[in-house]
């Protein structure tokens, strides 16, 4: 069960990165338009192509984990990218998080550990 664990912590860290480098892969590109400029600007967005990368490698662990391990412990246990999710809000975005998002927090944390029991 640790190792599923394990793997699942490093599955939900890679799929919250994947997602913290779309939005500041979205915040840079700005608004859309038909030109050489901005298709080019895309392109080049080196945030959008780590996102590209890092959600890759997330689809593949999670691949192995369905593969290798019962669904129904493994799938609940991806709530854990939500953790690291409103985490990178606060450290990375600096969003104020209120303390019912919080309780949740604590929630999906109890709910991870009735699951690995």
């Amino acid at each position: 069960m640790l190792k599923l664990l394990g793997l699942t912590i490093v599955q939900s860290f890679l799929l919250m990165l994947s997602q913290v480098f779309l939005k500041l892969a979205v915040m840079r590109i700005g608004s859309f338009q038909f030109s050489y400029a901005y298709i080019k600007g895309v392109l080049m967005n080196y945030h959008l192509a780590i996102s590209g990368i890092t959600v890759g490698g997330a689809m593949a662990l999670w691949v192995y984990i369905l593969k290798n391990y019962p669904f129904s412990i493994a799938y609940p246990l991806g709530s854990i990218s939500y953790i690291f999710g409103i985490l990178a809000a606060v450290l990375v975005f600096q969003e104020h998080v209120t303390m019912t998002r919080w309780i949740g927090v604590g929630i999906i944390i109890i709910g991870i550990y009735f699951v690995t029991k």
